[in-house]
């Protein structure tokens, strides 16, 4: 069936070319789901036609609607208001859509047509476990993976880059303080093991920078280095990095094990090695506890001696320039940027020569038309360059490139900040959740029957349904607060209010075999609850299309939830089993199916499982 906005489309061209000599295009019209508020399924926005008609705009929506009755299949009336034309489709488009897809599990899914995308997500830093916000992270790149792929438009590769070149506090703070310890040994998962090292390396780092700063040496950088009207508090915060580099003795010890593993120290690499694995493996566990694989990581060490090859025949090529230092640097002033660092002068790498790196060998492994970056948009700054430069470089995948930018997650007390230990550790706040919906879903008796494992998996399911949801449902780009109580609520605009709605479906068709469901055909006329029901089943292609273009799955959770809206509702006030003829319980059944395919399908899309029973 052709998409009910294409055949008005083609209908008000042909018209307005009809009535008024006019040649129009689709892009010049404007045509959505009319709003509930008003009579109508879709409405033509008719204040843009005064510009060649100099009618009023209820003369035009008037003389549109009377000429589209006769033009339009399935359109059965119209109504204007002020510059706005209503056009009301028939029951029949309505029950003729239905009887097409309600047994079509994959509705909405459309085939692959050999289109690449790569997505990078989660990026964790090394030196600590995953928390809250990584969380987004994974969260909003896995969505973007299954809403790509259900596209049909892109193929996708869900993909991680991960810190390995220079973690420098987490190394010297085992070497220092380790003293043979083991995450077995310590009963600790290893990105937790590792974490608490970078913690106290941290902590020891503060005070030795405390403590020197009472030194005369420190007096005398303060004297020589202060700015007017510069505080020493003021002076010393900024002062820490050059501190660490150039006067503290950790700092020197970290600095001598990077140099070390640079040299290929077979003590220091295997130190290196054996960190490493023991964060992934503790990172594994969250994912598979979050439901997310990766198809392949990224390490910097493993990328930015490409990346110092490129920017080498970029400075021969006079993409870049040297400064008498040895530092190497590009000047993207005229793209209202800034000039920027890609080379210290001892010659080593920064983020954006890693990242330089990194694309190049991605491209070479998939030959991606497009790499969607997932990162916080702290770093807009650092994509926006990474972007033009590449651009400069000529690289054919330049164009391609985007940032998903998304706002941090703040606790009610403020940011997140993991060396004050205020941050919300992802291991717990799984377990949080899991026990929140463990508590909530056996005071109930729909799963008191089920065996015990049966029992587990729907609290697994309705937990991770409470923390996905919450965490998508806000537009990316929009720094959300979160609040523990209020992410594992099960009631409201949540996972769980969804699942229940799917689960409602599953319990009708319980209840009957095989049926025969034919008769839908001839229920009239369609009630105001089952037009606007299919009405919303009927816009889900659309929502994964919007989700596309604006990188956005909070359109999807959102769609799903108001679905669920309009079914619990749907479900209440009118009977489905017992209906008040055959047909109508043919048509109710067939629309129940074709809602608890969307949801289901909408709900994977986020990474959500749905239950049978709750």
């Amino acid at each position: 069936m052709m998409h009910i906005i294409s055949l008005i489309q083609s209908g008000v061209m042909e018209v307005v070319k009809e009535l008024y000599g006019v040649s129009l295009a689709p892009d010049d019209l404007t045509i959505s789901p009319t709003r509930k508020e008003f009579t109508g399924d879709y409405t033509l926005v008719v204040f843009p036609f005064t510009r060649f008609v100099k009618k009023k705009p209820e003369d035009i929506g008037n003389e549109l609607g009377n000429a589209l009755l006769g033009k339009v299949a399935y359109l059965h009336g119209y109504n204007v208001i002020k510059g706005f034309l209503n056009l009301e489709l028939s029951d029949q488009f309505w029950k003729d859509f239905l009887g097409d897809i309600y047994a079509k599990e994959n509705f909405g899914f459309l085939p692959k047509n050999g289109h690449k995308v790569l997505v990078e997500s989660c990026s964790p830093n090394t030196n600590k476990p995953l928390h809250l916000g990584h969380i987004r992270n994974i969260l909003l790149g896995w969505s973007m993976y299954k809403i790509l792929e259900a596209a049909g438009t892109m193929w996708f590769g869900f993909r991680s880059s991960t810190i390995g070149v220079s973690p420098f506090a987490k190394h010297a703070g085992l070497a220092k303080f380790g003293r043979g310890a083991t995450p077995a040994s310590e009963g600790l998962k290893g990105d937790h093991f590792v974490g608490d090292f970078y913690v106290r390396f941290d902590k020891a780092f503060k005070e030795e920078y405390s403590q020197w700063q009472g030194t005369s040496e420190a007096e005398q950088v303060f004297e020589s280095g202060k700015q007017n009207g510069q505080s020493r508090e003021e002076f010393f915060k900024a002062y820490k990095d050059i501190y660490f580099n150039e006067h503290s003795a950790l700092g020197r010890e970290a600095r001598d094990m990077l140099l070390r593993w640079k040299a290929g120290d077979p003590e220091t690499v295997a130190l290196w090695e054996q960190m490493n694995s023991w964060v992934y493996q503790g990172f594994e566990v969250t994912y598979k506890a979050l439901g997310v694989a990766f198809d392949k990581f990224y390490f910097e060490s493993d990328t930015y001696l490409l990346g110092k090859d490129r920017v080498e025949k970029g400075l021969q090529s006079g993409i870049f320039y040297s400064l008498d230092d040895g530092s190497v640097w590009i000047d993207l002033e005229d793209a209202k940027l800034d000039k920027k660092l890609v080379l210290r002068k001892d010659g080593t790498s920064v983020y954006i020569t890693q990242d330089i790196g990194t694309a190049q060998l991605r491209y070479r492994d998939f030959g991606v038309e497009k790499m969607v970056y997932v990162v916080a948009d702290e770093q807009n700054y650092h994509f926006q360059v990474l972007f033009e430069i590449m651009k400069r470089l000529g690289e054919p995948y330049a164009e391609g490139l985007f940032h998903l930018s998304y706002g941090m997650v703040e606790l009610p007390t403020g940011r997140m900040k993991s060396r004050e230990g205020t941050v919300v550790d992802a291991d717990d706040l799984l377990a949080e959740v899991v026990r929140e919906a463990r508590e909530n879903t056996m005071e109930r008796e729909n799963i008191a029957g089920l065996p015990e494992a049966e029992q587990e998996e729907v609290i697994r399911k309705i937990a991770l349904a409470a923390l996905k949801f919450f965490l998508i449902k806000v537009h990316p780009k929009k720094r959300m607060i979160f609040d523990p109580k209020e992410s594992v609520d099960l009631q409201g605009q949540t996972g769980p209010y969804v699942q229940n709605a799917y689960v409602r479906v599953q319990s009708v068709l319980r209840k009957i075999e095989s049926e025969d469901l034919s008769a839908a055909s001839a229920h009239e006329p369609l009630n105001a609850d089952e037009r606007d029901l299919i009405g919303q089943v009927y816009q889900f292609p659309g929502i994964i299309q919007e989700a596309v273009r604006e990188y956005d799955p909070s359109a999807i959770a959102n769609y799903c939830f108001n679905l669920a809206k309009a079914y619990h509702r749907f479900y209440h006030e009118h009977s489905i089993l017992r209906a008040e003829n055959a047909a109508a319980r043919a048509f109710r059944l067939q629309l129940s199916m074709a809602v608890a395919h969307v949801l289901r399908n909408g709900m994977d899309l986020l990474g959500i499982d749905m239950p049978e029973r709750m």
